[in-house]
């Protein structure tokens, strides 16, 4: 009696798992086949995370490369001002093509002139040169704000195919006519949120090395106005 029931037992039990097996099979999913269910609005989704990940990156590499400035570069150019080389102080700073290096080199330009135009035009040139760092940061902004707001629109769309479907289904109301579009209403809202918030992360993290180089840019205007007031090396 008990091996009959230990027999009956295991039988049951493997069917059991013979049961869930294939629905385990079934609920997995990868994110490449969850991106598909999301809709067409997963196209413009793709398109903006690219542009915000070649945004990011290029300008990443543009303030890495603006904010190395050789450490004798000011310490080079009070020498040559001291000693009347105006030329070789302004080939310095074409050959370091660096933003502080073009405001030097502006500054070095003016020499001669009231000290008032020559903080002036070094002045303008910063703002030039702030602008050029900034390029397409806006536009990384502008990423970080629409696509949530896609992905929303994502959200009501499957919600509205969702009722959409019920209200056609009469009578014969299937949990899947709701589910099929709450699933597309879900990744859509999902992937907005995931480029918004890179694209956000993103850009306050440019912004912050932008307003760092500002910082050295200004400290690096002001010394280069104070060794003007130097007296010249006799």
């Amino acid at each position: 009696m008990i091996l009959t029931l230990l027999s009956a037992n295991v039988q049951e039990a493997a069917a059991i798992a013979a049961d869930v097996a294939p629905v385990q099979e079934q609920v997995s999913f990868s994110i490449i086949s969850m991106a598909f269910k999301g809709g067409w609005l997963m196209i413009p989704l793709f398109i903006l995370s690219i542009i915000a990940i070649y945004i990011f990156g290029e300008r990443w590499w543009a303030i890495k490369k603006a904010a190395t400035v050789d450490d004798n570069f000011m310490n080079d150019i009070r020498d040559f001002i001291h000693e009347g080389k105006i030329k070789s102080a302004i080939a310095l700073c074409k050959q370091s093509d660096t933003p502080i290096s073009r405001l030097i080199e502006k500054g070095i330009e003016r020499i001669g002139r009231p000290l008032q135009d020559i903080q002036t035009a070094v002045e303008n040139m910063g703002n030039v040169e702030v602008a050029r760092l900034e390029k397409r940061l806006p536009a990384l902004a502008t990423i970080a704000g629409g696509a949530p707001m896609i992905g929303f629109l994502g959200t009501v769309l499957g919600m509205i195919q969702a009722f959409f479907n019920m209200s056609q289904a009469g009578n014969n109301i299937d949990i899947t006519l709701l589910s099929g579009g709450i699933y597309t209403a879900m990744v859509t809202t999902v992937a907005g949120l995931f480029v918004g918030i890179l694209a956000y992360f993103g850009y306050n993290y440019l912004s912050a090395k932008v307003n760092d180089l500002v910082f050295v840019m200004e400290s690096s205007t002001i010394e280069f106005m104070d060794l003007l007031h130097e007296p010249a090396k006799e």
